[in-house]
């Protein structure tokens, strides 16, 4: 079972995790106990930030705090954030608001940072949310400096087009890493404010002021609220350098004042940095009127490319000549640094923006892939570009998270580099030196080529040279090796890492419709002596076959719903060999076998690429044995045979398991005899949950699952939903559905990339999904325990009468093609459910994997197809 020594002896600084349980409360140390993945996961925290560590041990009820969040997917979104802080603000009432915003960044960066170094979001999606929680707080003591300002001297008022009074507004604009939405977790926040006129306010407890004061107290009082610290520092640094006329310009200047500097003062570095603006809090309206005015002014028809880049140039040597005075690496600073990439796409935009609008974009990554798909960049240079910040990025996040400071500088103490470099790579190993220079010399080698100086001398710009092959379709070849790295440079990069694993995979591609995986799994336990060598033997095993699965996928050798079968048979082959490793390590046994009740794709019994694993656990009750100590022996069982599937090691990890749909959700046991779960579908499960388990499998395969008692668990379960949904009135079925459908699309789609949201988007997978169910439901069409998939329950219902001939065509051609795009984007870009609208490779890559002869006419077919999809919905559901 779950070992402290051993899960704290993997970890990068395994001191720094033993001080930290040895300092845990009694009461807190006995909760962590009874819940190992929470344990590891606070462990892992305190071994990668001693600053988090502290911040645990002082505020021990964030322990429960995280152990609720660390179940929910996916990051949350600037309004999500914003409830958040509200609820916040209420259990901690007595703070004074400065102390409140600094606690509460410091308890989301708790969560944020541990879905960071578990790898669980991308670079862009964490510092994405690391910068919708500065928007959040900055929205919040924008009303707190509001209300206060307000009370003091008035509303302010201004005059419309018709001398009438109205309310004047304030927008807070963010530049800089804020303002591209790629802030780290110790970055200045660069702000400007401007309001929407001058006027005068209205009075209040003093005398009315001009709104030009009143502004700027308004600046004062929200840079105070953040950016000034109470004990415990503050919520952010504020830097207001870049504002108008630098430390010596008004805090906060009229929209007609500011859009007047950048006209006709503002240097030409002042107009580059406006690339990274956007509005931050306050009325997003006037900042569309700011950006409307000086977008022309950033993005200059008639300077010349060359131009544009020697002044971009000239700014970088500045920088370059403070970095020349340290003697150690600068990830940001340094040659080949996070900064040279920023560097080459704003100069690049700037240099050719002007004629083409479609390269204007504040955000690095995307930049990059926009001029990569116009040729200023080649498609090797892009992906360079792309690695480099990646990696460069990680190790800066590792850097700051030791304490919370903002450094940007590889130790030069050779046991402190050590301990960095354990804690970017220690899942892989890799040597962070060797990467960061190999790294950093590809990123120089392009910002030379784009800042050649003969070249910008003569007033030109160096294209990047493209080779034939580059300029013809690369992914039309028929080398598998060469095929796979142009398709999905995930695989490619994960097997370029580990020379031994891709021959083994390799070896598992060329006979995978033959592969006996039940064999190879558990053979490759066989020599394993303890937990942690069958953790890993289980994951490197695993990960060959896995990979294999992918290439022969990739290589169009199989079919994607063959490469489904073989995914979901090798999930059901780890899930049997969990149990056999839990009845290795538990000497006494559980007093009965698990039984694995599954819902989702794998209940469906179509797992894709990068799939959670939707999972109940349950065992037949002992009547002999005494409640208590049963419950307790199960639930250490199951705690075990989760850590078994999900916990990282240095080997790697094999799946998401996802518990939420058990009874009672998140505050439900982790395992349920087979009577109260019985019991609680019978009587207590709310019509979602009905929905839920449609979808209702027993994993009935494997040698020491309880096989039996989930095939039992299966059929008593789906009579009863199907009985229950009976008396369930057709127009409260419907309603419920609705509901519960349009929830999850408002809640999921709050994004601000403009990607197309193929699963919880309108015309998306749960369109089809919940309409099918509902159906299922009202009409008691049970699916077929032969062919659970999609297409064959839609097919039944066709045949029952229950939906169309011209819905059922429209469901089936629409879930075909939209399965086929998210396999694709599993395969191409990693698991998502949006299409990567703006990254043009990503999507040129999508489009050759579906046949397209481009994206555009893939984006065409797509919206025929969703239109379809949700007018069929509607039909059904209203």
């Amino acid at each position: 079972m779950f070992s402290e020594d051993q899960a704290i002896s993997e970890l990068p600084d395994a001191d720094a995790a033993r001080r930290f349980r040895d300092a845990l409360s009694p009461r807190i140390a006995t909760r962590l106990r009874r819940d190992d993945g929470l344990y590891s996961d606070v462990l892992t925290l305190a071994a990668f930030s001693p600053l988090l560590a502290t911040t645990l041990l002082q505020n021990e009820e964030y322990f429960a705090w995280l152990g609720r969040q660390r179940t929910v997917a996916g990051g949350r979104t600037k309004e999500e954030l914003l409830e958040s802080l509200g609820r916040f603000s209420l259990t901690n009432s007595t703070l004074d608001p400065q102390l409140l915003f600094s606690r509460f960044r410091r308890r989301e960066l708790i969560r944020i940072f541990l879905r960071d170094i578990r790898r669980l979001a991308t670079v862009a999606e964490i510092t994405d949310e690391i910068s919708s929680l500065a928007d959040a707080i900055l929205e919040a003591a924008l009303a707190e400096a509001r209300r206060e300002m307000d009370r003091r001297y008035g509303q302010p008022l201004e005059a419309d087009e018709k001398q009438r009074s109205r309310p004047a507004d304030i927008a807070i604009v963010a530049l800089g890493k804020l303002g591209s939405l790629e802030l780290n977790y110790a970055s200045d926040v660069d702000l400007l404010f401007i309001y929407s006129s001058d006027g005068m306010t209205a009075g209040g407890s003093r005398d009315a002021v001009t709104n030009r004061e009143y502004f700027t107290k308004l600046a004062q009082h929200v840079i105070k609220l953040v950016g000034e610290g109470k004990g415990e520092g503050a919520a952010y640094r504020v830097d207001m350098r870049l504002r108008p006329n630098g430390s010596l310009g008004a805090l906060a200047m009229s929209l007609a004042d500011t859009v007047e500097y950048y006209r006709t003062t503002a240097r030409p570095w002042e107009r580059q940095m406006l690339i990274r603006s956007r509005s931050s809090a306050g009325d997003a309206g006037i900042f569309r009127r700011f950006w409307n005015a000086v977008e022309p002014m950033i993005y200059d028809v008639k300077i010349e490319a060359g131009e544009a880049l020697a002044s971009v140039r000239a700014s970088k040597e500045s920088i370059d000549e403070n970095a020349k005075r340290k003697n150690s690496l600068d990830v940001k600073l340094s040659p080949g640094g996070i900064r040279e990439i920023e560097f080459i796409a704003q100069a690049l935009q700037l240099a050719h923006g002007g004629a083409d609008k479609w390269l204007r974009s504040p955000h690095t990554l995307i930049a990059l892939s926009k001029l990569a798909d116009r040729g200023l960049l080649s498609a090797r240079e892009r992906s360079e570009l792309s690695a480099a910040y990646d990696l460069l990025r990680r190790t800066e996040h590792i850097l700051q998270m030791e304490n919370g400071l903002q450094t940007h500088t590889i130790p030069s103490d050779a046991a402190k580099r050590e301990l960095v470099a354990k804690r970017v790579l220690f899942a892989t190993g890799a040597k962070l030196e060797k990467e960061l220079e190999r790294s950093m010399k590809k990123v120089r080698k392009v910002f030379e080529r784009v800042f050649d100086t003969d070249a910008l001398s003569a007033g030109n710009s160096v294209m990047p040279q493209t080779t034939r092959t580059e300029k013809s379709n690369a992914f039309e070849t028929s080398d598998p090796d060469t095929k796979a790295a142009a398709a999905s440079p995930p695989f490619a990069v994960g097997l370029a890492s580990a020379p031994k694993l891709a021959e083994r995979a390799e070896s598992y591609r060329r006979s995978i419709e033959t592969l006996d995986l039940r064999s190879l799994i558990f053979e490759s336990l066989e020599p394993a002596v303890d937990l942690r060598t069958r953790l890993d033997s289980l994951r490197r095993e695993w990960t060959a076959i896995y990979a294999a699965i992918g290439l022969a996928d990739l290589n169009e050798e199989i079919s994607v719903d063959r490469s489904k079968v073989l995914q979901t048979q090798l999930a059901e082959t780890c899930l049997d060999a969990a149990m056999y490793i839990v009845r290795r390590e538990m000497a006494e046994g559980p007093h009965a076998p698990i039984a694995v009740i599954a819902l989702g794709k794998l209940g469906g019994q179509r797992l894709d690429l990068g799939s959670d694993l939707d999972i109940i656990l349950s065992y037949r009750s002992n009547a002999d044995a005494g409640v208590d100590s049963e419950q307790e022996q199960q639930a250490r069982a199951a705690e075990l045979f989760i850590t078994t599937l999900s916990s990282m090691t240095r080997a790697g990890s094999l799946y998401r398991v996802d518990l939420r749909l058990r009874p009672f959700g998140s505050k439900g046991l982790s395992i349920i005899p087979d009577t109260a779960l019985v019991e609680y579908m019978r009587t207590t499960a709310a019509v979602w949950e009905l929905l839920a388990y449609v979808k209702v499998r027993g994993i009935t395969s494997g040698e020491y699952l309880d096989s039996v008692g989930a095939g039992e668990l299966e059929g008593e379960i789906r009579d009863i939903v199907h009985s229950r949904a009976k008396a369930i009135p057709a127009d409260e079925l419907r309603e419920s559905t609705l509901s519960v459908r349009e929830a999850l699309r408002k809640r999921k789609t709050t994004a601000r990339t403009g990607d197309i949201d193929i699963k919880y988007g309108e015309g998306g997978m749960l369109d089809i999904y919940f309409a099918m169910r509902f159906l299922q439901l009202r009409d008691d069409v049970q699916d077929d325990a032969a062919d659970r998939s999609t297409p064959n329950t839609l097919r039944k219902l066709g045949s029952a009468g229950s939906i169309s001939p011209e819905g059922l065509a429209s469901f089936i051609e629409g879930h075909k093609f939209l399965s086929a795009i998210d396999h694709a984007v599993r395969l191409c870009v990693g698991r998502s459910t949006r299409l990567p609208i703006a990254d043009t490779l990503a999507m040129t890559r999508i489009a050759a994997r579906l046949k397209y002869p481009s994206p555009k006419k893939l984006l065409e077919d797509l919206t025929i197809h969703r239109i379809s999809i949700r007018e069929t919905y509607e039909t059904i559901l209203g």
